[in-house]
This record gives C-alpha cells, structure tokens and sequence, in this order.
C-alpha cells in the first residue's frame, strides 16, 4: 500500500458475509495513500484507490472515491467519507457547481456514502470539514465532462528510451533483465532506437542507484553485458517538472490545437494524452525532438472534455483539466442498428457446414475454398455461386476440434480470410472472436451499395451493433443468414470520412472503428483500365511496369503500393501517349502487395489490385497458434506461445500484445516455427495478435488473462490506457517434421581485411593477405577469386591461423584485371569486390 509512510499500516480484510468486504488499515500520517487490491491475482475494477487521509483534533478522517476526481453530467457521481464511529454529526459536505446540485447522504456506523447529481459540465468544488475544520485536499476539485463519455489516447514512448550505445543486427532473440538499486530483478523491454542503436524501453526509474542492464543471446552474455545505469535525481521521473503550454482549458472543434511539452528536465518516463468527452478527439505527435513534444489534438464536436496528460503514469500539475472546446459543429450524422446474435448450434463430425458470404467485385470462375483440419490436412469445398456475388462454401469435416477455412480469389486470401470454424464444442467466445472483412470496411462510393460480412459463431450469443457515422446519414440494411453469419450494406448520399463502429455485447470488437473514405460518384474513373499488371511471380527489387489507359477519362491519375510490412510507397508515373501511362515500382519485400489505383482520388475498377511478390507458398492460413500464454499468464515470468510456420513458406510475422502495461518480448526460432516469451508487469486482459504477411492467422486475436503470481500484486499499478508492445520476424521456410538448421548472425561491416595481395599480383607468384573476424561476430566466410577470362583462379587456399584470423593465398596464371569478393554471412566485407591488376 503506497503512503506518506507506508511501514505499519497493516491493511487487513473483513468478510462481512453478505457479499462484500471491509478493508482496513490503520495510517500514522496524513496524506494521499494509494490501495491495490487484487482479487485472484487480478486488479480489481478502480484498482488502485485513492484516499486522502487527514488527523483532526486526534481523529483520522479519509475521503476516497472517484467522484472527488470527476464523472459525467446526467449521472450519478459519489464518493465516501469516514471517521471514527459515532462522530459521522460532526461531519459537513457541500458541493459548489456550475448550477445547484443536490446531495444524497447515508451514514451507517463509520462510513458516509455520499452522492450527486450534475446536470451541467464543468467544475465542482467538493468541501469536507470535520468539527468545522476542512480536511486535507479540500476543497476537491471534481472535473464533470458532457454526456457521453468517449474516449482518445496516445502513449509515447521516446522520453523513456535510455541507449547503451550498442550495435545490434538483431533484437527478436534478446532476453534482458535489469537489477534494481534495491537488488531486485525484473524484466526489461529492449528495442532499436533511430539511429540502430540498442536501448532500454519504458525505462522510468523510481529510485535513484545502479541499475545494472543484462542482455543475453541463447542464455550467453552479449559482449558488453552487463550494461550499468547511475540513476540520479536528474534521471528519477518527475511530472512536475514536465513543462506544457497550449490550450488546456480552451479549444476549437474540428481544428489543430497544439500543445508543447517539454520533458527536458523531467528524467526518463513514458508520456500519454488522453482525452474524454461527449465525442471523440483526434490525438498525433506532430513533432519529436530532444525529449520536446509537439502534440496535435481536435475533438469532433464542441463540449466539455476532460484533458489528461500524464508523465510516468502520474499526472502533470493541473492534470486532469477540464477543457471548453467551442466552435461550429461537425455535422456528423451517425446511424445505428442492432440485432441480436443467437448461439450457433454446434456441429458434429461428417455433417454438412455451410459458409455463406456476400464478395462484390470477384469472379466465380477465380474462387476457391479449402478446409484443414487439425491433423493439417487439406481439402477443397464445394462453391456454388449464387446471385448478386453471393457465395456458398460447402464441406463435412472428418474430425472434431478447430478447423481453419481459407477463401480465395485468383489464389489470394479475400479480406477476412482465413476463418475459423469449430467442429463440436463451441469455443469459449467474446469480443475478440468476432470477425469482419469485405471492401465496404476499405472502401466506398457515394449512392452505392457498400458490404461487408460479419462473422460470430466463434463469439457466442450476444448483441451486436453496427453504426455509421459521417457526413451524411446512412441508410444500413442487415441481411441474416444462417450458421452465425451477417451482412451488412450502407448506403450514404456526401463523400468524406465515414467511421463504421462494430460492437458485440456493447464492447468495440478488435479494429473498430473502421475508418472508410467514400469517394464521390468514380464517374469517368469507370473508364480507366489496366494492362500487362503481372498480380504474381514478381521478385523483390525487380521493377514490375504495366500501363493504364483512360479510355476518354480526363483527370489527375496516382498510384501506390501497401506493403505487407505496412508501408506505403508511391509508384512512377509517366505519360506515354495521350491518356496513356507506364507504372512501374519496385516491391522491396516478399508477400501480398495492395495496388491503390485512382483517378481525381476515385479508385478504378477493381483497385486496389492484390499482388504476390515472391513464392505463392507463404500462406496464413497454414500458420497456427498454441500454447497456455494465448489463454493465461502471470506478471514478472515468461508467458510463452509457440506460432507454427512449418508449409506456410517465408514471410514477415508479426505479434502485437495489447494491453494493462507494456510486456518484455522475446523470440526463437524452433523446429516447427517461432517461440514467443512475454513478460507482462500488470494483471489485467492482454490481446495478442499475429499476422503473417500482414494478415491475421486463424484465431487471431487471442485474449489471455494474465494474473499476479500467488494473487499477492505485481509490484506495478496496471497503465491508465492501453499499452503495445510488437515484434516482427522475417522468417525462413520451414517443412514439417524438418529440423531447424544453425542459424549465423555477423557483421560484415566490422571485418578486418589487409595484406600486399589485395593492391597487386604477379603471374605465377603466390600473393597473400589476412582477415581478421575478431569483432564481427559469427557468420559464414566466403572467399572467391575470378581471372579475366571469366573463369574461377586456378589456385586459391584459405588457411586458419587462430580462432579469428585467417591467411588466404592465391597465384594468378593471367595477366590483367583479377576481381576479389569477400563475403561474411550475406554481406561483402569492406572494400569487396576487390579489382587486383597484374
């Protein structure tokens, strides 16, 4: 229990057996203490308490609650007061407000439960006295923001960064800890910071010592580990000294207001914005440079917000503030619609299953559909094409337990795919299951019909809730169909910025909302057509060219490429004749491309164009997920999961964790794919996601429950909003049932090469020189030699003089311009090729 004084105080709990409990301690100062209560090792809701406790004329009076921070107008805001039995008449509370608000006061044995209502935002001055004394704190400023809370954030990580001036190829398989001052140990983040060096993440220190850093690779030191941090005063966390200026009381609806804050002198610790309100609020770092902020925000309608800024997870002085946004409203028009969901009857092995999905856009002739099973084997599913690009997947499974359904169009996943399907128990549900894909969550066009599918069957019963909000209302129509499936079209009559908000059971499932651009009528876009675009068989940084014609179109034609990494890159333009133009670009990285193709910002028919780079074998729906860190962990140990890519082929694999705090994330590689390891610092429920080629696996996301070990706390108080933590893996081909081989990492650049045989040769005399491997790590050498006629040298010997040193020798028979390449790992040496003349 954190306090003033935290020795002594003893908290201790009571069962009152009627279903609640009575917490107790006794304080020995006055002041702000702080209560984490757990229960089954999980923070409880509200966890951790504030309480400001005061001694009056001998008696300790405390006030705790939420309302004597803030709430929101039209509810019921309340808190609570105690002091010693039998003295609760001497007790005096008055609200001053905005407008006359009414108190609700219930006293019963030590504790006054007291609430109000406010009917009006802004700020409520809170006065407690004791035996007409105020306590401490008093009076307590509570923020009221308008009806309607929402909510907006954004966490920044750059002054929390601390680098160890270490250069690493690689950080997916680092393990590091760190030893506290007081000799205690914890996980810790590592990353890259941007200038490639290696560095500490999330480092906010809370007492001033050693901290000693160490980093191992395959449970070996690194060179250099341990790494030592001297933490004084200057380093230690202080949001007081964080410096803010910029509108914190008053802004504009739909404009840029910036704030500045500068944690120069605040020592090492995360930075977070959130804000609260009627509406939601854009929130970006515009600029980042020496520890200064540069924060852009503009809420979405006028109101009475709630500004919170936060440095370390503690407040800034005046945080939270209670912001006036004015200005002209949005006009933003938002339709709803609900339906309940019923439980999907579970289905038994060889009885018949039916997937049902709406695809506008494809052709019957180029869709495909398979099913595996458990055991990994494939099979194809019946398709019957049905109207209006309706499609019916049919399938019998041979076997219980989860099977995984890949739907594609010329051999590429459709949006959504692959999906999960459970044959016999039902999965245990939530959120998190339901699945959504289809363009009309990409992309639209004013006076069009635009869909997409729902899936839940994974999910359970439950209520789910579509709306649409934009400039212009929408007209949404729901199509039910069979086996925990639904279709959804919209239909709006403005272009602009539409969000689509998916919630099941009043929770927002995972990537709503969904932010669409509806594009005016295409128009004459209808006209433009595509040639000689090659969709598969390109190889990474071979250009691809391909020609667009208008047809007649008039207008400003741009094209670019979404990487399965998520970049995007831009492609070259040039015209070639009138309404004729050459695109070309580059990919730089294996997996499915997505061409956005658009005249006067209008998509053309068809775009965006899916592209495979690369080998068509790198497939997510043969990548699976196991193991107990999916479903359950607990803080301050190793949560682990394996991601098996044996027969999915090579391609970038990405795990997000979502969650109460940030986590230590580690990987290596097995024979069947990658082992993660997560170390989370705060119980709560955590949400993992992994993509291959920037798609989601079947199953993805997860939730996992993570737990306090022995239900005893973490140590650290979960995070006021939402922490990331994410790693990519490039990884390499793998058959099932095939072991991995040793993998080398070296750097080239720190290969040392020298001798009298790299300036000149002489014909038919032996010429030598020397490589020295000593800091570069380990790799693969490679020495090779070619004479000017094209042919390899006739003589050439490496000999190994000691463990990092090696003498090569050669004789040349040919006069004329030898070419010398030196190689370790994948990379050439300082200086390779090397040009030695006779």
């Amino acid at each position: 229990m954190p306090a003033p004084d935290a020795d002594g105080l003893g908290p201790e709990i009571k069962d009152n057996t009627d279903g609640s409990i009575c917490v107790q301690y006794h304080p020995n100062k006055s002041g702000r203490h702080e209560v984490q209560m757990c229960y089954e090792g999980c923070a409880v809701e509200g966890s951790p308490f504030s309480c400001m406790v005061d001694n009056i004329d001998g008696s300790y009076v405390t006030a705790f609650g939420a309302g004597l921070v803030g709430g929101m107008s039209g509810q019921m805001v309340s808190f609570t007061v105690t002091a010693k039995q039998g003295s609760l008449s001497k007790l005096d509370v008055k609200v001053d407000g905005p407008t006359k608000t009414d108190i609700t006061r219930k006293d019963h044995g030590d504790k006054c439960d007291i609430s109000f209502l406010p009917m009006t935002p802004g700020i409520y001055n809170i006065i407690v006295k004791y035996n007409g004394k105020e306590m401490k704190g008093s009076p307590f400023v509570s923020k009221v923001s308008g009806e309607g809370r929402k909510r907006s954030q954004l966490s920044l990580g750059n002054s929390s960064e601390y680098s160890l001036k270490v250069l690493e190829t690689n950080v997916v398989d680092l393990v590091a800890s760190v030893k506290l001052p007081s000799g205690a140990i914890e996980p810790c983040l590592l990353k890259k910071d941007s200038e490639g060096h290696l560095c500490v993440g999330s480092f906010a220190p809370k007492s001033t010592g050693d901290y000693a850093i160490h980093i191992s690779r395959d449970e070996k030191p690194i060179k250099g580990s341990p790494f030592h941090i001297k933490v004084g005063d200057k380093e230690l966390a202080h949001a007081s000294k964080v410096k803010v200026s910029g509108p914190t009381t008053k802004a504009k609806a739909n404009e840029p207001n910036i704030l500045e804050l500068d944690c120069s002198d605040a020592g090492y610790g995360g930075l977070s914005v959130v804000i609260e309100g009627p509406h939601r609020s854009e929130i970006e770092c515009k600029h980042y440079e020496n520890r200064k902020y540069k924060i852009s925000y503009s809420p979405h309608e006028p109101g009475i917000y709630i500004l919170n800024l936060r440095f370390a997870d503690d407040h800034l002085p005046g945080s939270p503030f209670l912001l006036q946004v004015e200005g002209e409203p949005s006009g933003r028009i938002r339709e709803t619609v609900t339906k309940t969901m019923e439980q999907a009857e579970p289905v038994k092995k060889n009885q018949n299953c039916e997937f049902y999905l709406q695809i506008p856009g494809t052709n019957p002739f180029d869709m495909e559909a398979s099913v595996t099973d458990p055991d990994g084997s494939t099979e194809l599913c019946e398709i019957m094409d049905e109207e209006d690009f309706h499609y019916r997947m049919m399938f019998t499974p041979q076997m219980e337990g989860t099977h995984t359904l890949s739907i594609k169009h010329k051999g590429l996943h459709i949006s959504g795919s692959p999906f999960v399907y459970s044959v016999g128990q039902l999965s245990s549900g939530g959120t998190h299951k339901v699945q959504v894909g289809g363009p009309g969550v990409e992309k639209g066009e004013v006076g069009f019909s635009n869909v997409f599918n729902i899936y839940t069957r994974e999910a359970g019963a439950g209520e789910l809730s579509v709306a649409v909000e934009g400039p212009s209302d929408a007209l949404i129509k729901l199509e039910e169909r069979p086996h925990g499936f639904l279709g959804v079209s919209y239909k709006v009559k403005v272009a602009g910025m539409y969000d689509i908000h998916i919630k099941f059971n009043d929770g927002h499932i995972p990537g709503s909302p969904f932010r669409v651009h509806i594009s005016p009528d295409s128009g004459v876009a209808r006209n433009v057509t595509v040639h000689s675009l090659k969709d598969r068989g390109l190889q990474v940084d071979k250009a691809s060219t391909f020609t667009v014609s208008y047809n007649g179109a008039k207008g400003t034609l741009n094209a670019c490429v979404r990487t399965p990494s998520g970049s995007h890159e831009d492609c070259f333009v040039q015209e070639m004749d009138d309404g004729l133009y050459g695109l070309r670009f580059i990919p730089k990285e294996n997996g499915v491309h997505y061409l956005d193709i658009k005249l006067n910002d209008h998509h053309i028919p068809d775009s965006p164009f899916a592209i495979m780079v690369g080998s068509m074998a790198a497939d997510p729906a043969m990548v699976l997920a196991h193991g107990d860190g999916l479903e359950r962990g607990s803080c301050g140990i190793k949560n682990k999961f394996v991601v098996r890519t044996a027969g999915a082929g090579s391609s970038f694999l990405a795990v997000f964790i979502e969650g109460p705090s940030k986590c230590a994330l580690s990987c290596r590689e097995v024979d069947e794919g990658y082992e993660f390891s997560y170390t989370p610092f705060a119980p709560g429920k955590y949400l993992i996601t992994v993509k291959y080629g920037n798609i989601n696996i079947a199953g993805s996301p997860y939730q996992s429950e993570v737990t306090a070990r022995g239900g005893s706390g973490s140590g650290r108080k979960p995070s006021p909003l939402n922490e990331t933590t994410s790693m990519v893996v490039e990884t390499v081909e793998k058959r099932p049932g095939a072991k991995s081989l040793r993998r080398f990492r070296g750097d080239a650049s720190k290969v040392n090469v020298r001798g009298p045989g790299l300036k000149k040769a002489r014909c038919n005399q032996t010429q030598t020189f020397t490589i020295d491997v000593k800091d570069a790590g380990h790799a693969m050498l490679c020495v090779g030699m070619v004479a000017p006629n094209g042919l390899p040298e006739p003589e050439l010997m490496v000999k190994k003089n000691n463990p990092t040193q090696y003498t090569v020798s050669y004789k040349v028979v040919e006069a004329g311009e030898h070419t010398l390449c030196i190689r370790f790992g994948d990379e050439e040496v300082p200086g390779s090729p090397f040009s030695i003349a006779t």
